[in-house]
């Protein structure tokens, strides 16, 4: 099962700031999510909308240019950072699940991994793009298949998931609250790979491990690799 530090070691970092994503690369995580938002005409790594909980900002992310926002604290000193720098970072260090958040323009978005590719810094394989906007998702499928999506959801679809299975998606991410093994059974038919969000207590990672799930979004990854090797060294003796 896999370990994917959500927002890097955003238990105990700064969320999505290169500070959490090196601490998250230290801990030898299988990968990184990260979420992007479009300001102008750069992607900015940030989760929400409103700048408030994560930076010394106020309002809305619209209402601010580039330079502006690189002017604001988003923990520790830290700026918000580009895409651009998130994956000069992790270069091939481990997969990078960008959550897609607030693109208005899809041809940037290929402009900024197109050219982390030409830089030697990624392989295909190294690329996950996810979204809960599974029509952007589909319009990515179709511009360019050759990129792994993972279809979001923090519900517990009628038909499992084949709403993934349609966008051609690689993976289907699911809230930790709705998971089962029925799911993870239909998912796994259909050729998908489950990944759980978010994911930080032992007994959730027990769990999720137990339902055959192949991957989970934690905090506190380095916590998390810690019990699922302790899950691991348990099954072995």
């Amino acid at each position: 099962m896999l370990i994917f530090a959500h927002r890097g070691a955003s238990g105990i970092e700064p969320e999505n700031t290169l500070r959490a994503i090196q601490s998250a690369l230290d801990a030898n995580v299988d990968g990184i999510e990260i979420d992007v938002h479009q300001v102008e005409d750069k992607l900015v790594v940030i989760h929400d909308r409103w700048l408030q909980r994560t930076t010394s900002g106020k309002g809305q992310l619209k209402n601010y240019t580039f330079k502006q926002l690189r002017a604001l604290d988003a923990g520790q000193g830290e700026v918000i950072p580009t895409l651009d720098e998130v994956l000069e970072l992790t270069a091939k260090k481990c997969l990078v699940n960008i959550e897609l958040k607030g693109i208005n323009d899809i041809n940037l978005l290929f402009k900024y991994l197109d050219n982390a590719i030409a830089n030697d810094h990624f392989t295909l394989a190294h690329i996950l793009l996810s979204s809960f906007n599974h029509r952007l998702l589909a319009l990515i499928h179709r511009t360019r298949p050759e990129f792994a999506i993972g279809a979001l959801t923090s519900c517990y679809p009628l038909e499992y998931a084949k709403f993934a299975e349609e966008l051609s998606a690689y993976s289907v991410h699911l809230d930790v609250d709705f998971i089962s093994e029925h799911f993870v059974e239909d998912a796994h038919k259909r050729g998908l790979k489950v990944f759980v969000y978010t994911v930080d207590e032992a007994e959730d990672i027990s769990a999720m491990k137990a339902m055959g799930v192949d991957g989970i979004f934690s905090n506190y990854p380095t916590r998390s690799k810690s019990h699922l090797a302790h899950l691991r060294n348990s099954t072995t003796t």
